[in-house]
């Protein structure tokens, strides 16, 4: 099978086919365009020329708009000719579901249409059908005779299109042979493409989104690998996670994703999907795609084509490692809580790595998201730790330190192969992955108290460390290994993207058993949050200990909170999405572990909604449907009443906890 990058080293830009949209050039070679969608009434003209206009200004090189049906199709033009008129000629997206006629009509208005092969023309009835090969074939037929009059209007009209599918959205007929697999939405994009193809039509960029960063980033790879392979050549790929969510959660799970392929220099378009207004994703797209501005490409596949991994990139398998403590082995990956830069350290400095102290009973409450590791340099501590909290010191604190069995060294690489002491249960390494000497690597190979702290200063660092512990395998090293990173740049945004992605891009190839994050809180100092600086409302040890394992609640490799999956509100949003995210968050946020869906509307509802427990669906102006993984269980419910019956049905579900004995259990 062909691999699915232009070099695993170095960062190069996958060569794909040049598409134009309107006057905007998109692959081969051509800067990564950034893109969001309106949320507005597409019926309401002078609203979405608005919001157009803003995300225009923010920077937007496409504006997507929802075309649901005829009408909204028809309204396009009245749309295009308004920002025409004000001097914006910014390329339109019309975002069709389940009308092909309205596809049919956008694609001779605007210069782009995206259709998801899982509910345009196929059937979506969540039925298990048995389908014979023959009886295969006949819906391919069904399906090419509906979908080909399209293809010939947008070849007749210059209007590109995007393929794009949807992890929670594949057909009864993909689901029956494929199941619910990164190779199903491959499939089910290849079919429309194949048509396409056939018709000489190569207006096509494709795209594989999932709510889940893992399934997303196998299935762009395999689709990459899959088209090299039956064609010899790959179309554009627009890249976007959907229903990320707000804030910082969802702008770590887009950049786990999103950067992950981008790192492989894979990806021509991207779009961040918060559920916020959308001008405020194009900043976070504009962070993302910056780190790959000095792009060079590279026109053979060559160097990836010979190299042998010691991994697969299409499936997940966690790298096996040695048990060292709880580090490695089947514990889930631990988090170290970088304390060097403290001055001292107190009891409520803890607080903000998730332990709190109690003066009058002299006990510790332990949240669900506290570390595991403390790290504190040279300093010596003054007061009792919690029992479960273990503290890393450098190797010559170490020898000094109190004959405490929670104290473990750190040595500086080299520094290990000259001790003279070393701990009988644990010993840190820290490791540049590109200045790692042959006898400490068979010295970590030796000893089975070594965990390594693996960190790269080189400019591709994820390329670095994925190439050192790709070695650790091939040499059958089995050491754990820290994914050690450090950010120095100079926004909050930025700062989430670079450990997001780095850290994430290695989590998803299975490789880490624990995550380290460091940066230098004074970048963060002036960042306004709702008026206040960010670290008068969270500590930079909060930031940093939350987004460690917002990272690792991303990746599904250590889950200790409630993960929600939201969209990011279209003009077919049936309720105020923001402030309905808000108050579900508020009254769900201790439910660890549980997957909560809020969807605009039907269309991204049991969909999109693949991975979710629940879900909290538009169903109707005002009204909601409840789901239960995928089953209705509370159809058109008024939505004023809705977030009580949600709880409800979590109650009826067995998996409500009440808040207060949360706490208490904390």
């Amino acid at each position: 099978m062909q691999l699915y990058c232009e070099s695993l080293t170095d960062y190069k830009r996958l060569k794909t086919r040049e598409v134009k949209i309107g006057n905007l050039l998109l692959g081969n070679g051509n800067p990564i365009r950034v893109q969001t969608m309106t949320t507005t009434d597409t019926m309401d003209t002078m609203a979405t020329v608005e919001q157009s206009i803003r995300c225009i200004q923010a920077g937007a090189e496409l504006v997507r708009i929802t075309a649901p049906s005829k009408k909204e199709a028809e309204n396009l033009q009245n749309i295009k000719d308004e920002l025409n008129r004000r001097g914006y000629f910014v390329p339109l997206v019309a975002d069709i579901h389940f009308t092909p006629n309205a596809a049919e009509i956008a694609a001779r208005i605007v210069e782009k249409v995206r259709v998801n092969p899982g509910n345009y023309v196929d059937k979506k009835k969540f039925e298990q059908i048995d389908y014979t090969d023959a009886e295969y074939a006949e819906e391919i037929e069904r399906i090419t005779e509906r979908f080909t009059p399209l293809v010939l209007i947008c070849k007749q009209h210059g209007t590109a299109m995007r393929i794009g599918t949807n992890h929670g959205s594949l057909s009864d007929r993909i689901m029956s042979r494929y199941g619910d697999t990164a190779m199903g939405m491959v499939e089910s994009a290849m079919e429309f493409l194949r048509i396409a193809r056939a018709q000489d039509y190569h207006q096509i960029i494709l795209s594989m989104k999932s709510s889940n960063p893992l399934v997303m980033v196998q299935a762009y790879r395999l689709l990459i690998s899959h088209m090299m392979d039956e064609f010899g050549e790959c179309y554009p790929l627009h890249l976007g996670v959907t229903e990320a969510g707000d804030g910082e959660d969802g702008r770590i799970k887009s950049a786990i994703g999103i950067g992950t392929l981008l790192e492989d220099g894979i990806g021509d378009t991207i779009r961040v999907s918060l559920t916020e207004d959308p001008e405020f994703e194009i900043p976070v797209c504009l962070d993302l795609v910056k780190r790959y501005s000095a792009a060079t490409v590279n026109t053979q596949l060559n160097e990836s084509a010979g190299t042998k991994l010691p991994y697969s990139p299409f499936d997940y398998k966690r790298r096996s490692t040695n048990e060292v403590a709880n580090i490695g082995a089947r514990h889930v990956p631990v988090v170290i809580a970088d304390f060097m830069l403290a001055e001292s350290i107190a009891h409520t400095d803890l607080q903000a790595i998730g332990y709190r102290y109690d003066a009058v009973t002299d006990k510790w409450s332990i949240g669900d998201a506290a570390a595991d590791y403390l790290y504190i340099g040279n300093k010596k501590i003054a007061l009792a730790l919690p029992g479960t909290l273990r503290v890393i010191c450098d190797y010559n604190a170490w020898l000094s330190a109190p004959n405490d069995s929670n104290y473990f060294p750190l040595f500086q690489g080299d520094e290990f192969l000259m001790a003279e002491k070393i701990s009988d249960k644990i010993n840190f390494v820290a490791v540049d992955a590109n200045l790692v000497s042959e006898a400490l690597a068979q010295k970590i190979k030796a000893d089975a108290t070594v965990v390594a702290c693996v960190y790269s200063t080189a400019a591709n660092a994820m390329q670095a460390v994925r190439k050192f512990i790709s070695k650790l395998m091939a040499l059958q090293i089995s050491c754990p290994v820290i994914l050690s990173v450090e950010s120095h740049e100079s926004s909050i945004d930025e700062q989430l993207i670079h450990f997001s992605t780095e850290a994430g891009a290695l989590f998803l190839d299975g490789m880490g058993d624990g995550i380290w994050l460091m940066n230098d809180p004074a970048a963060l100092s002036n960042q306004k949050v709702s008026g206040r600086t960010y670290l008068e409302t969270k500590s930079n040890y909060q930031f940093i200990n939350n987004t460690s394992f917002s990272i690792l609640q991303a990746v599904r490799t250590r889950i200790s909170k409630t993960e929600y999956i939201s969209c990011p509100s279209c003009g077919r949003t049936l309720f105020d999405l923001q402030e309905t995210t808000g108050k579900i968050r508020a009254v769900t946020n201790h439910l660890k572990g549980l997957k909560i869906a809020i969807m605009g509307c039907i269309v991204n509802g049991p969909g999109e909604m693949a991975d979710a427990d629940f879900g909290y669906v538009g169903s109707g102006v005002g009204k909601v449907t409840l789901y239960r993984g995928k089953e209705v269980v509370k159809r058109n419910i008024d939505s004023t009443i809705a977030v009580d019956e949600l709880i409800n049905l979590l109650k009826e579900s067995g998996v409500w906890i009440d808040a207060s004995k949360v706490a208490a259990i904390a």
